[in-house]
């Protein structure tokens, strides 16, 4: 029960958490705007427009910044864990998503309807472009500047 509390009791972990769940909110948002469909799919997903995993990182930079302050071993440590999640979003698991697009493609096309193929097909949307990599950031850093601590 003392780690609860602990847990429950940590700003910097709360408006960390209402960082990621409002940008999960927000994908699911962008997703019926754009595709005029509810995909409750996209709160629990990995992918898509804005990077969850960018605003989470750059949120916590910014609280540790704001707490701490921006010359400390402690900012520099989250600064530094934020660009390593934000290039890897965007490079490593966007190229893992790429190649399972050209897997499953290649698997579609080895297997006709006379071959049944009954493997799960690979997930596609694990990383992020760019864009939703430098918008995620964007929403962390709104979010841990005008966050009260």
């Amino acid at each position: 029960m003392k780690y609860f509390n602990f847990l429950i009791s940590n700003q910097i972990i709360n408006i960390t958490a209402i960082s990621w769940f409002l940008t999960q909110v927000l994908k699911v948002i962008i997703v019926m705007l754009t595709e005029k469909r509810f995909d409750l799919s996209r709160f629990f997903g990995a992918g898509g427009m804005p990077s969850s995993h960018s605003a989470t990182v750059c949120t916590l930079s910014v609280l540790i910044g704001r707490m701490y302050g921006f010359s400390t071993p402690e900012f520099a440590i989250a600064f530094v864990f934020s660009l390593i999640i934000m290039y890897d979003a965007a490079g490593v698991r966007r190229a893992a998503g790429q190649q399972a697009f050209v897997l499953n493609k290649m698997l579609d096309n080895w297997y006709n309807a006379e071959q049944e193929f009954t493997e799960i097909e690979l997930k596609e949307l694990l990383g992020h472009t760019p864009l939703q990599v430098a918008i995620g950031a964007i929403i962390g850093i709104f979010i841990g500047t005008i966050a009260i601590i």
